[in-house]
């Protein structure tokens, strides 16, 4: 008996708490910026971003000088004949013999390089055969060095667009290292 009145008791409690809910009216927020922030126009003057003068200012702020987004790693040669000459001479790979992953540097090659530059990078890819690019060179007729070969990777030159949004750095070595064993085949 003293069972049915501890359950009965307990099922009163709960349909007497969750009575009280009502949908049109919520419960209180503990944290209501969290919740439903404040929505800044874009380029609207904002208290927020005040000058030392006392001015008002934007709300979309420039990047600080000298600010990099994150993971990106810059490179200090730039894209120009010049750059790429300083390239081709002074630029090595940071990434040793045994630290590239040929397996996964003959894929990459196979994904972004094949389709132009040909399996054996004689410069006989599927596009050239179709002739939508003519005149891409074989490896083995170009002088080329790994550093010229990461500099045209990451701006591009001629018909090749840069291939850095697609790679990141360490991959663009690893094909780097995979285009240079092509050549030496």
């Amino acid at each position: 008996m003293k069972s049915l009145i501890n359950i009965a008791g307990l099922l009163v409690l709960v349909v007497s708490v969750s009575s009280c809910k009502n949908d049109l009216k919520p419960n209180y927020q503990y944290m209501p910026n969290m919740y439903e922030s404040v929505a800044y126009e874009t380029y609207s003057e904002s208290d927020a971003f005040n000058s030392p003068t006392g001015e008002k200012g934007k709300e979309g702020q420039i990047p600080a000088k000298g600010s990099i987004k994150r993971g990106f790693e810059p490179y200090e040669y730039p894209n120009t004949t010049a750059g790429y000459d300083a390239a081709k001479v002074n630029l090595k790979s940071p990434i040793d013999s045994t630290g590239v992953d040929a397996k996964k540097a003959e894929e990459l090659y196979t994904i972004y390089c094949a389709i132009c530059h040909g399996e054996a990078g004689d410069g006989k890819g599927k596009l050239v055969k179709q002739e939508k690019f003519l005149g891409v060179p074989a490896y083995k007729d170009r002088p080329i060095t790994e550093g010229s070969i990461y500099h045209v990777i990451t701006y591009g030159l001629n018909s090749m667009g840069s291939h850095a949004n697609q790679l990141s750095s360490k991959e663009r070595w690893m094909v780097t290292s995979h285009v240079l064993k092509l050549r030496n085949q």
